[in-house]
């Protein structure tokens, strides 16, 4: 009897940025109820999350009983996120994080009465702990897991402590951990810790404890140190995947005909931010794609010798660049905000990539998501024939 296949969704990070999956899942939700699926049938056995994206999957994760009422609630949150749902960024919250931090890192050396409790972070992501709980039901993930409509789900964070990158599992089914150079997977019951880890952006979000191993390690963003993206959901048993990225897969260069002018700070870390969540997933995917064309031409014979399977996989990107549309909304961000951001050039068109990964602002998102969507759309006969509909 042929082993029944499995489609795995991966979401990758990149903070505000993963509002464009929204709009890609509200595309392929309309498209395969158009083609005559039911509502609330699940087209992913296997979600994997990164970052944001980490947040996005679990929460859908937790609805795979009824993926359109998932999409709903995704959309819910996107379409009216504000920046203080997800950090402080009145002026209290600006001072007490954000200018502390960068005056630290200016006068260290004369602010004695700091080192013994110095700021963690660039901003503070308290808010987020509520708006987590009011995104995902995770007594209800227990349930669709058990009840097998859910294979697994997974969330990925990189460990400061042990410097390692660490995939989060949860199975109803006992799934094999894997280990491979610098990275290593633990079944787990997934949990907000796990999301405010996957998705705790270097400098900017402060660092989360995660009990795993027999001891606390503290870890940050997934996309870190992240040197495989799609393959947990591989090894989690799926042999199809549908890739969301947040950010175009290859940029042509901006500024080839002007004079160079020196990086703003917001630039540079803008170009770090890109380099941590845009390219594993490329060099990723063109290495599945390297596999997928060794195998086929490949003998049956040797091809049954081999550990390795072919795996179908679709990637929908964002078609424009997202820095881009950032700069148009850079202006709804909460005066502190603006005031902080614009001293290291992040309200500059140049520096507008370092604003697009923190601009959760709904004028942005609504933006994002329409993209996704429209992107989406323009990909039909692709996504009918991912989904077999």
């Amino acid at each position: 009897m042929k082993k029944k296949s499995k489609t795995g969704l991966i979401l990758t990070g990149g903070g505000a940025r993963a509002a464009y999956q929204v709009g890609v899942l509200q595309a392929i939700s309309a498209l395969l109820w158009e083609s005559g699926w039911p509502p609330a049938r699940n087209p992913f056995e296997i979600i994997c999350g990164t970052s944001a994206g980490a947040i996005n999957a679990t929460a859908l994760a937790c609805r795979a009983d009824n993926f359109g009422e998932g999409v709903q609630t995704l959309l819910d949150v996107w379409q009216n996120i504000a920046v203080e749902q997800v950090y402080r960024a009145d002026s209290l919250g600006m001072i007490r994080s954000g200018a502390r931090w960068l005056s630290l890192l200016s006068f260290g050396w004369l602010l004695r009465k700091w080192h013994a409790q110095p700021p963690n972070s660039l901003l503070d992501n308290t808010p987020l702990v509520g708006l987590l709980h009011r995104m995902l039901d995770l007594p209800r993930l227990d349930t669709v897991l058990a009840e097998g409509l859910l294979h697994a789900v997974a969330v990925t964070a990189s460990s400061y402590t042990g410097g390692q990158h660490v995939t989060f599992y949860q199975s109803a089914q006992e799934i094999e951990p894997w280990v491979r150079m610098q990275r290593i997977a633990l079944q787990d019951q997934i949990g907000v810790d796990h999301l405010l880890a996957s998705a705790a952006i270097p400098f900017i979000f402060p660092a989360v404890p995660l009990y795993f191993g027999g001891r606390r390690e503290f870890c940050g963003d997934g996309s870190m140190r992240q040197l495989a993206p799609i393959s947990p959901a591989i090894h989690l048993g799926a042999d199809k995947v549908l890739v969301v990225g947040a950010g175009r897969l290859t940029e042509p260069s901006r500024y080839a005909d002007q004079s160079p002018q020196y990086p703003s700070l917001a630039q540079i870390a803008g170009h770090a931010m890109s380099s941590i969540f845009l390219d594993s997933l490329a060099v990723d995917i063109e290495r599945l794609n390297r596999i997928n064309l060794t195998l086929s031409v490949l003998p049956e014979e040797l091809r049954a010798k081999t550990p390795l399977r072919p795996v179908e996989i679709l990637v929908i990107a964002p078609s424009e660049r997202l820095d881009d549309i950032a700069s148009r909304h850079v202006g709804s961000l909460p005066g502190p905000l603006r005031a902080m951001l614009g001293g290291i050039g992040a309200m500059e068109t140049r520096g507008a990539a370092l604003a697009s990964y923190l601009l959760f602002e709904a004028s942005y998102a609504n933006e994002l998501i329409a993209l996704g969507k429209k992107d989406t759309l323009a990909r039909r006969d692709d996504v009918l024939a991912f989904f077999n509909a």
